[in-house]
């Protein structure tokens, strides 16, 4: 979306935004949510957070800090996007899909060497799984994580009084959760 486009349904979007990004508590946060989400929205092939900053014209490290080390409910306001995009799309059917990020490296959490389809072959990639409500008309993502491949799980138990994860496959800036883990562990 170009910047004059993004001006001509401002109203709407600061709507949506404040339905969305009301159970946050902070008005400083409910004002970042809003902003990330216009970066999001404008046109540009990189959606990270120094482009966007760049297209928005501010400091990147709003939008940093607002989706690294702001504390905010993420499933609230995941649920609240949900029923939004479920009363609009009216889903005939439910799709749960993967999408392979191909990396460079080990160090991005849960990339190993695994099966992709979207590469069509196993590579070094982070999988991402996806529920996604689709009609004739009309699909919207609504529900999304990271899975973890059991080599992120070395040294855990599926058992919850076994050994903790592996600490040095989890000690990267992404601050993997321990209680998070590969599918049949959880």
């Amino acid at each position: 979306m170009r910047a004059d486009e993004l001006v001509a349904c401002r109203g709407r979007l600061e709507e949506f935004a404040g339905e969305v990004f009301a159970p946050l508590v902070r008005a400083d946060q409910r004002v970042k949510g809003g902003l990330y989400l216009r970066g999001l929205l404008l046109d540009g092939r990189r959606k990270s957070m120094q482009p966007m900053a760049g297209r928005l014209g501010v400091d990147h490290q709003q939008l940093q800090q607002f989706m690294t080390s702001s504390t905010w409910p993420v499933n609230t306001v995941r649920a609240g996007v949900a029923r939004r995009a479920v009363a609009v799309v009216r889903p005939q059917v439910w799709v749960v899909d993967d999408t392979g990020f191909p990396k460079d490296g080990t160090s991005s959490p849960g990339v190993a060497r695994q099966h992709s389809a979207t590469l069509g072959k196993v590579g070094n990639c982070q999988i991402g799984v996806r529920v996604q409500a689709a009609s004739d008309t009309a699909s919207c993502p609504l529900s999304w994580r990271l899975f973890l491949p059991s080599s992120w799980d070395k040294g855990r138990s599926c058992q919850p009084s076994g050994p903790l994860p592996h600490p040095r496959r989890r000690a990267s800036r992404a601050e993997v959760a321990a209680r998070a883990g590969h599918a049949r562990c959880n």
